[in-house]
């Protein structure tokens, strides 16, 4: 089975890391997909997150990186995708993830999400967190994959 890993990944962290590591136990094939919405800012541009994803997942053999700008119902149906796996740290989580659910459902309906849990050791770890330690202090290092630590230091680091 082909199942779909979606996020904005500004930066990848340890904790996207660890949820896909676990995917490719479980699962044929995983597409981590890095989402570009026009909306947001982002401290990485699309290519940089690209490029950091698959340094990140380069050594889990079925695991493939790629992106969009497009809706991830409408990128699910038009890549044969009908598994969107999402990850959840705390119970706020929950309600953010089932209401995206429900439109993705609503406008694929073979789309069925799939909710794991994080590892405890990353549950309160999230890009948004990461990138305000980096702009702070060097103990960031353990929260991202080791080929992201640099280029987020020297984008946000003093």
């Amino acid at each position: 089975m082909k199942v779909l890993y979606a996020g904005s990944f500004d930066p990848i962290t340890c904790g996207h890391l660890d949820l896909i590591r676990r995917c490719s136990e479980k699962f044929d094939e995983v597409v981590v997909t890095v989402f570009n919405n026009v909306a947001k800012r982002y401290t990485f541009e699309l290519e940089e997150r690209v490029e950091l994803a698959r340094g990140a997942v380069k050594h889990l053999k079925n695991v493939t990186v790629d992106y969009s700008s497009d809706m991830v119902a409408h990128y699910c149906k038009n890549n044969d995708i009908k598994v969107v796996i999402r990850g959840l740290r705390a119970v706020s989580d929950y309600e953010y993830e089932l209401n995206l659910s429900a439109y993705n459902r609503y406008i694929f309906e073979e789309l069925e999400t799939v909710f794991m849990v994080a590892s405890h050791e990353y549950s309160f770890v999230s890009s948004s967190g990461v990138k305000e330690i980096a702009m702070y202090s060097e103990k960031f290092k353990g929260l991202v994959p080791e080929n992201v630590a640099e280029p987020l230091r020297k984008k946000l680091g003093r």
